[in-house]
C-alpha cells in the first residue's frame, strides 16, 4: 500500500523510509529531544502562553474589579456574571490549545445549571455566580499569568541561547572586525579585548550551545507539566461531576448485568430443568396408565423417571451454585473456591489468606470472578495446572488466577473477560490480564474491601 508509511512514499520507497525511521528511533532520547515534534509543540505552547495570559489576566482583573466596585448598584451583579462567562470562554480556548500542542485531553466541564423555574437573564446570572466551575476558570486566568511570564522567560531564553550558540560557527563572521579580529566581543576595555573568533573558541562555543540545546527540551517539558496540571485541575469537570458520570455508567453496567443474569437463569430453567420436569410428568402419566395392564413396563418407566429426577436436581443445584452457592454463605470463600477448583478439568491449588470475611456482595463478586476464570482455564487454556490466590492488601481484596497454558487471553473484542472487567468496574474493581502468547497466564482482579 503506497500510503501506509506516509504521503508520497511509494511501495519501492518503503525500505529506505523504514531505514531512516529506524535510525531516528535508534537515537537516544536525549539526542532526539531537540528535533522531536513534541519538543517544538511544547515550545510553541510556551510562546503563546504569555500573550494569551496577558489577555486573560487583563480581562478577568478588569471585569472583576469593575463588577465588584459596582456591587453597590445592580449593575455589578451582571458584570460579574459576564466576567465568569468570559473566563469560561477562555477556558475552552485553553483546553483546545492544550489538546493541540500538549496532547492533553480534558473534558469540557459541566454546563451552568440554571435552577428550575428561573429562566431568562436573571436565572442565568444567578446560576453563573453560584457555579464553582466558573470561579475555577477565573482563578485559572489569574494564576496562569505569573506562571506564563516565568515559563516564557525561561523557555525562550534557554531555547534561543542554545540554538544561537550551537549555530555560532555558521554566523560569527557577520560581526564587524575589531583590530583585525571578528566575532562576539566577550569583554573589552581600554586595555584589551576578548573575542570569540579563533577555531578553538568557536568550537567551545558550539559545544556549550549543544549542551543548552540538549537540556532545554527537558526543561521546557518540566515547565509544561505545570501547565498540564493547571489545565487539568482548574479547567476540567469537577470531581463530583466526574464521579456522578462514573456512577451513572456503573449503574447502567449493573442493570445490564443483572438483566443478562436473569435471562441466563430463565433460559437455563426453560431449556434444562423445566423441560426435564415436563418430560418426567408425561412419563409418570404413561406409567400410571400402564400400571394395571403391564406392571413391569410401568416399573421400567418409573425407574427412568427416577433417573430424570436425579438429572433435574443436579441441573438445579448447578444453577443455584452459579447464582450464589450455599457453601459460600455458610463457610466463606475458602470452601466455596475449593469446591469450584475441584470441578475444574486441571489440578488447581487454592490459597485464601483473609483475616475476616468481606461483605456478602464483594464475596459474591469474588466467587463469580474466580468461577469464570477457572471455566476459561478448563475450556481454552490447555493447561496442566492452575492456582488461585486470594488475599487482602490494605482496603483492597485481590484475586489472582494463574495457569501454565498457551496464553493469549485478551479482554478485547467482546469476550467474556471484557464482560468480567465491566462487572468489576461497576464496583470500583480492576481486572489486569498478563497473558503473553505461549503462556503463562496471570489474571489479577482487585475489589474494594468491605467488612461483613
Amino acid at each position: 500500500m503506497a500510503t501506509q508509511y506516509g504521503q508520497g512514499y511509494g511501495e519501492w520507497d518503503r525500505p529506505a523510509f523504514e531505514g531512516a525511521r529506524g535510525r531516528t528511533h535508534r537515537l537516544p532520547a536525549a539526542l532526539r529531544a531537540p528535533i522531536e515534534a513534541r519538543s517544538w509543540k511544547e515550545f510553541c505552547y510556551l510562546l503563546l502562553s504569555l500573550p494569551i495570559g496577558i489577555m486573560m489576566f487583563t480581562f478577568s482583573v478588569t471585569m472583576f474589579s469593575l463588577g465588584a466596585g459596582l456591587l453597590v448598584t445592580f449593575v455589578g451583579v451582571p458584570l460579574l456574571a459576564a466576567a465568569l462567562a468570559g473566563c469560561r470562554g477562555f477556558g475552552a480556548l485553553e483546553r483546545v490549545r492544550a489538546r493541540a500542542l500538549l496532547g492533553l485531553e480534558v473534558a469540557a466541564p459541566e454546563p451552568v445549571p440554571v435552577p428550575g423555574g428561573r429562566s431568562g437573564p436573571m436565572g442565568w446570572v444567578g446560576a453563573m455566580l453560584k457555579s464553582g466551575t466558573s470561579w475555577r476558570h477565573m482563578l485559572y486566568t489569574v494564576v496562569q499569568f505569573p506562571w506564563a511570564t516565568f515559563s516564557f522567560s525561561v523557555g525562550v531564553s534557554l531555547w534561543t541561547t542554545g540554538w544561537a550558540l550551537l549555530t555560532y560557527p555558521l554566523w560569527f563572521w557577520v560581526f564587524p572586525a575589531y583590530a583585525g579580529q571578528g566575532g562576539i566581543q566577550l569583554y573589552g576595555d581600554e586595555t584589551h579585548h576578548i573575542y570569540l573568533d579563533n577555531p578553538f573558541e568557536i568550537t567551545v562555543t558550539a559545544l556549550v550551545g549543544l549542551l543548552f540545546t540538549l537540556a532545554t527540551p527537558w526543561i521546557v517539558r518540566g515547565l509544561t507539566t505545570v501547565d498540564r496540571l493547571l489545565v487539568h485541575g482548574l479547567l476540567g469537570p469537577s470531581r463530583l461531576a466526574t464521579r456522578v458520570v462514573e456512577l451513572e455508567s456503573d449503574r447502567g453496567v449493573v442493570v445490564d448485568t443483572a438483566a443478562a443474569d436473569l435471562r441466563r437463569i430463565e433460559r437455563d430453567l426453560h431449556d434444562g430443568a423445566q423441560a426435564r420436569l415436563v418430560a418426567l410428568a408425561m412419563d409418570l402419566g404413561l406409567a400410571k396408565e400402564k400400571l394395571a395392564e403391564d406392571p413391569q413396563a410401568a416399573a421400567r418407566m418409573v425407574d427412568e423417571a427416577h433417573g430424570e429426577v436425579k438429572t433435574a436436581l443436579q441441573e438445579l443445584r448447578d444453577l443455584a451454585r452459579g447464582i450464589h452457592p450455599a457453601v459460600l454463605t455458610d463457610r466463606g470463600l475458602d470452601a466455596a473456591l475449593s469446591a469450584v477448583a475441584s470441578r475444574c478439568t486441571v489440578p488447581v491449588q487454592v490459597d485464601v489468606d483473609l483475616p475476616s470475611r468481606p461483605a456478602p456482595a464483594i464475596e459474591g463478586i469474588a466467587y463469580f470472578t474466580v468461577s469464570e476464570l477457572l471455566q476459561n482455564v478448563s475450556k481454552y487454556a490447555q493447561a496442566s495446572r492452575a492456582s488461585v490466590d486470594v488475599w487482602r492488601m490494605d482496603d483492597r481484596l485481590l484475586l489472582q488466577v494463574t495457569d501454565d497454558g498457551v496464553g493469549g487471553a485478551d479482554a478485547s473484542g467482546g469476550s467474556g473477560l471484557a464482560g468480567l472487567a465491566e462487572r468489576l468496574d461497576a464496583v470500583d474493581g480492576i481486572l489486569v490480564i498478563d497473558s503473553p502468547a505461549g503462556g503463562p497466564t496471570r489474571i489479577t482482579a482487585e475489589l474494594p474491601w468491605r467488612s461483613a
